[in-house]
């Protein structure tokens, strides 16, 4: 958007038709302890091609994923995204459309979005989706929300093995809430069964698993299906990798309750870490107690197919008591995207795109053991995600790697996790593109 200052003659117009004769007068009941009366340490003003100058010259010291070697991970992946993708989500009636949450969406609003909860629930293995979610976090802390709601219990377990910033989402949600959060303890780079089994009991709302977890490892789901449902009521949570269920086994199969994750990887860019999407899915008796809304398909009159807003029960629509979130959008553009990108992968694209990454992200893992100096961290199946442990600081491989257009991945130690780096790789990376990050990670850490 170009840079158009307003002018003196503009801001007297405004505050006119306001009804006040200065910008003084307009902040007169804003008490004077509240204003912020230092002078703002701003440069002299500057012309509109001088300031579109600085601008462009601020964003081209930003380096994007493409323009480097890159291994980040930990939650948003930079997978391939067909050309198809942009066409469609910037046609003008999708990429300008209003927030579509109230009853008046159109009609191809309302069936991409029925047909994304299609993919979402056949993907998952699950009866029902809802129409999306903020990001993969905060879908995490509201199925722990929607399980206290539908237990009537007040605690929630959590695996050690979860994304820590999602964690800290969770507690964030419920601290608020006199829900307490009860975190696993973590063995050999998944949650510790002996420890889920000490913790587990009656008082239990939910169990909630990330797998691939955070270090990339996959945790044993059905094994802690069978510990979660060996009480009264405990409902299993799984925080999937939407990608990931393409060849590992469906929530479903392990009898996930509620399935939730983030979904950029799902034709979105890593655009910075944001805007994201969360999606969650679940049991068709569990669909009343579900946060957000949900597109339904029927008939009008004359026996036409037609798509409604069905089930919206957040608190604009119904008594506030009885709301199950207060949810505002439902990220209906990246949603759109994953629409777009689902149909064009098809299932035996998203198996091929799958399977590069787990090949790959192996490759990878075997050729960097080889090094002196430098481990995988567990001995655990892991998708496309691994950790590795070094005796070289994570952050000195990181900054040199960085001279060489390369990104390593993410430091552990950021999250006291000690000398370890967690290392992403999908199905864009080259044989030519692991092998360089292996020379120079050998020459850094050999160094």
């Amino acid at each position: 958007m170009p840079y158009i200052s307003n002018t003196d003659s503009d801001r007297k117009e405004m505050l006119s038709a306001i009804g006040v004769s200065s910008f003084q007068d307009l902040i007169s009941y804003i008490p004077e302890k509240l204003r912020k009366n230092l002078k703002l340490n701003l440069e002299e003003p500057y012309s509109e091609m001088e300031i579109t100058r600085k601008m462009y010259a601020l964003a081209s010291k930003n380096l994007a994923t493409h323009q480097a070697n890159s291994f980040l991970g930990a939650g948003i992946y930079d997978h391939f995204i067909p050309a198809v993708v942009n066409h469609v989500v910037s046609r003008p009636e999708f990429y300008t459309a209003y927030t579509p949450y109230q009853a008046e969406v159109s009609q191809g609003t309302l069936q991409y979005i029925y047909e994304y909860q299609s993919m979402i629930a056949e993907l998952t293995g699950m009866d029902i989706s809802n129409a999306g979610m903020y990001d993969g976090a905060s879908a995490s802390a509201e199925a722990i929300l929607m399980a206290v709601r539908k237990t009537r219990k007040n605690k929630a377990l959590v695996a050690g093995s979860i994304n820590p910033l999602y964690l800290e989402v969770i507690h964030a949600y419920t601290k608020s809430q006199n829900i307490e959060i009860i975190t696993t303890k973590v063995k050999d780079g998944t949650l510790d069964l002996d420890d889920l089994k000490e913790k587990i009991n009656d008082d239990i709302a939910c169990v909630l698993v990330q797998t691939p977890n955070f270090f990339g490892n996959i945790e044993d789901m059905f094994e802690i299906d069978k510990i979660t449902h060996s009480t009264k009521k405990a409902l299993l949570v799984a925080v999937v990798d939407p990608i990931s269920l393409a060849i590992l086994n469906s929530p479903a199969e392990y009898n996930a309750d509620i399935v939730v994750g983030e979904g950029q990887i799902l034709g979105n860019s890593q655009y910075f870490g944001g805007p994201l999407f969360g999606f969650m899915a679940t049991k068709q008796e569990f669909v009343r107690s579900m946060p957000g809304r949900i597109v339904g398909a029927t008939e009008d009159v004359d026996g036409n197919r037609g798509y409604v807003l069905t089930l919206q029960a957040r608190e604009q629509h119904i008594r506030r008591a009885k709301a199950t979130s207060n949810i505002c959008s439902n990220e209906a553009l990246v949603t759109l995207a994953a629409t777009v990108y689902m149909a064009a992968m098809g299932k035996e694209g998203l198996k091929e795109a799958a399977n590069q990454s787990t090949a790959k992200a192996h490759y990878l893992a075997n050729e960097i053991s080889k090094l002196q100096n430098v481990k995988l961290a567990f001995d655990k199946p892991f998708f496309k995600e691994f950790t590795i442990k070094t005796e070289t600081d994570p952050q000195i491989i990181i900054d040199k790697l960085i001279e060489k257009n390369i990104f390593a991945g993410l430091n552990l130690n950021n999250f006291g996790l000690g000398n370890m780096l967690l290392i992403a790789v999908t199905e864009k990376k080259t044989k030519k593109q692991m092998d360089d990050f292996v020379k120079a990670l050998s020459e850094v850490t050999n160094g």
